[in-house]
């Protein structure tokens, strides 16, 4: 290869090297500019931003206690709140041997009235019986006796056979 052909070709590459460089100078600077423009704008919000952090602390600082305020009142609570449900369970229990005991012995006091009912009832009948076989018994006897003794006066008083016209209810029965 000829050296002058090199020549241009490096001459060329040379100032091809130029121009990417000047341009990348022109980018550069524009870069410059720009962030010295953001930079003022940055520095224009910057107390805005300082107040706003501020602020944003203070919340933040007063969340936390609230935070600390409502755990101890929470911690609080539910220790009355298992301190309630120990006492209610112990009360529970209590209600439930007074209830047991209570039903065991209204039980025994129904066994007993049951007892007594039935005692009572088997004297009733007992005395019922014995009204009944002691008077009731010697009543119909009696009665009976004297139904007899009527019947026979009053056939002996009357003289002779009843007609079929004059037969009584009970004499129809048996004809």
């Amino acid at each position: 290869m000829n050296q002058e052909i090199l020549l241009y070709i490096m001459t060329g590459f040379v100032i091809i090297a130029a121009i990417a460089l000047s341009i990348q100078a022109g980018l550069l600077y524009g870069i410059y500019k720009s962030s010295k423009a953001m930079q003022e704008q940055a520095a224009s919000i910057m107390p805005q931003a300082k107040s706003i952090l501020a602020k944003a602390e203070a919340t933040l600082d007063q969340s936390r206690k609230n935070v600390v305020d409502i755990t101890e009142k929470f911690v609080e609570i539910t220790g009355k709140a298992n301190q309630m449900m120990d006492i209610g369970k112990a009360q529970l229990v209590k209600l439930d041997s007074v209830i047991t005991d209570a039903t065991n012995r209204a039980q025994a006091q129904l066994e007993r009235a049951e007892m007594v009912v039935d005692d009572t009832v088997t004297r009733v009948h007992e005395s019922v019986s014995a009204v009944h076989n002691g008077l009731m018994k010697p009543v119909r006897e009696v009665q009976g006796v004297a139904t007899g003794v009527r019947t026979a006066v009053s056939v002996f008083l009357r003289g002779g056979r009843p007609s079929v016209a004059q037969a009584t209810q009970d004499d129809e029965m048996f004809i």
